[in-house]
C-alpha cells in the first residue's frame, strides 16, 4: 500500500541510484512550450494579413528611401575609394617623414593645387575646343568627301554613303536641330555645375573618411570575436591596400593613356589635342575595355580629318596598348590582388550596369575583396571538415 501511495518521480530521477547514500537534487524538467509562428496561424487571420502588409510597406519604404538617396550613396562610395587611393600615400610619409595628419594636409594641398592648374589650363580649351569642334563639323564633312578614301568608299558600298553623310549634314544645319543642340548643351552645363558641386562633396567626405580611416578599421575588428580580430585585421589591411594600389595605377594608367593620346594627335596634326587627351583619360578609366574604346573612338574621329593619319593613330597606338598590356599593367598593379579575367569581365559589366562608370571602376576591387574573404575564410573551413557527417 505505502509503494502505491507513493507520489510519481519525475524520468529524470530514474538515472539516480537507488542505493545512494546522498540526497541527490534532481533538476526540474522544463518542457518547451510550443511556439506559435505567424505564418501557420491561420486562426487569427487579421493579424497575420496585417504584420505581413507592414512588412512589404516597410520594405518598399527603404526601397524608395534607397532610390531617393543613390545619389549620396555614390559620392559616400566614391569618397571612400578616393581615400583608399590616397591611404598608400599617406601610409609611406607618416612612416618616413611626418605625422599622420600633417601628411593628410601634405597630401590634399599637392592634390588641391594640382586640381586647380588642371581645371585652370584644361577647362577654357575644353569648351573652345569644343565649340571650334561642333562649327567645323560641316567642313570636316567636306573635306572627308573630297578624299580618296570616301571615294573608295563610295565605290565598295555605293550612294548610301553619300546619302548618311547629306542627312547628318542637313541634321547639323537645320536651325530648329541646332536649338535642340543648344538646349542639350544647356542641360550639360548644369551637369557640369552638379558634377562639381558633387566633387567638392566628395573631396570633403575622402578627407574625413582619410582621417578616420585606422579608426573605422579597428571598431570593424572590434566587432568580430576577440579570437578572429587578428586574422580580421590583417584582411582588412590587406583589401584596404589593394584596393587604394589598384585605383592608384587605375589613375597612372588612364594619364599615360591621355599623354600619348596628346602627343599622337598633336605630331600627326590631328585636331583638338587636348580634348581628346581628356576624352582618353575618362574613357581608359574604364577596366579592361577602355583603351579599346578610346582607340576605335579616336581612329574614327581622325578619319573625318586625314585617313593616312587615323591610319599610322590607330597602328601606333595598337602597339601602345600592347605595351601597357604586357608591361605597364604589371608593373604598376604588382600590389593588388589578382581577379581572374572572366571575373573581371563580369564584375565591370554588373558593376556598370548598376551604377554607370564608377560601378565600373571599383567593381574591380570589390571582387577582389570577396576572392580574397572566400580565399582566407570559406576556403579554410571546407578544409578543416575531414570527417564526412553521419
Amino acid at each position: 500500500m505505502t509503494d502505491d501511495l507513493a507520489p510519481s518521480q519525475p524520468a529524470s530521477a530514474a538515472a539516480v541510484p537507488a542505493n545512494s547514500a546522498q540526497d541527490v537534487a534532481v533538476p526540474d524538467v522544463i518542457v518547451d512550450q510550443p511556439r506559435r509562428e505567424i505564418w501557420t496561424n491561420v486562426g487569427r487571420p487579421f493579424a497575420t494579413g496585417l504584420t505581413l502588409t507592414i512588412g512589404g510597406l516597410v520594405a518598399l519604404a527603404l526601397g524608395v528611401a534607397f532610390m531617393n538617396l543613390s545619389t549620396i550613396v555614390i559620392y559616400i562610395v566614391l569618397a571612400l575609394f578616393v581615400a583608399l587611393a590616397l591611404d598608400p600615400v599617406v601610409h609611406r610619409l607618416s612612416r618616413r617623414l611626418m605625422s599622420r595628419t600633417w601628411a593628410i594636409v601634405t597630401v590634399y594641398s599637392v592634390f588641391a593645387i594640382l586640381l586647380i592648374v588642371f581645371l585652370s589650363a584644361v577647362l577654357p580649351a575644353l569648351f573652345s575646343n569644343l565649340s571650334a569642334f561642333i562649327a567645323s563639323i560641316p567642313s570636316l564633312i567636306d573635306n572627308f568627301q573630297a578624299s580618296d578614301f570616301y571615294a573608295w568608299l563610295q565605290d565598295t558600298f555605293g550612294a548610301q554613303v553619300g546619302t548618311i553623310l547629306e542627312q547628318l549634314e542637313d541634321f547639323i544645319t537645320n536651325p530648329a536641330n541646332l536649338a535642340a543642340i543648344g538646349s542639350g548643351v544647356l542641360k550639360v552645363g548644369v551637369g557640369i555645375a552638379t558634377a562639381i558641386s558633387g566633387g567638392i562633396i566628395v573631396i570633403v567626405l575622402s578627407l574625413y573618411f582619410l582621417a578616420g580611416l585606422p579608426v573605422m578599421k579597428d571598431t570593424l575588428a572590434q566587432m568580430t570575436p576577440a579570437y578572429g580580430r587578428k586574422t580580421v585585421r590583417g584582411m582588412t589591411e590587406e583589401i584596404t591596400g589593394s584596393i587604394g594600389g589598384y585605383l592608384t595605377g587605375m589613375v597612372i594608367l588612364a594619364f599615360c593613356n591621355s599623354v600619348v593620346a596628346f602627343l599622337l594627335h598633336f605630331f600627326l596634326n590631328l585636331p583638338y589635342p587636348g580634348l581628346m587627351a581628356l576624352a582618353a583619360f575618362c574613357i581608359t578609366l574604364i577596366p579592361l575595355i577602355g583603351s579599346v574604346c578610346y582607340w576605335i573612338f579616336a581612329t574614327t574621329i581622325a578619319l573625318f580629318t586625314d585617313p593616312t593619319a587615323a591610319l599610322i593613330f590607330a597602328i601606333v597606338y595598337l602597339i601602345y596598348m600592347q605595351i601597357e598590356a604586357y608591361f605597364l599593367t604589371p608593373k604598376v598593379m604588382n600590389k593588388t590582388i589578382s581577379v581572374p579575367g572572366a571575373l573581371v569581365v563580369i564584375g565591370a559589366m554588373v558593376g556598370g550596369t548598376l551604377m554607370g562608370l564608377l560601378g565600373a571602376l571599383v567593381a574591380i576591387p570589390i571582387t577582389a575583396s570577396i576572392l580574397l574573404i572566400i580565399k582566407r575564410v570559406f576556403i579554410p573551413r571546407q578544409d578543416a571538415k575531414v570527417v564526412a557527417p553521419r
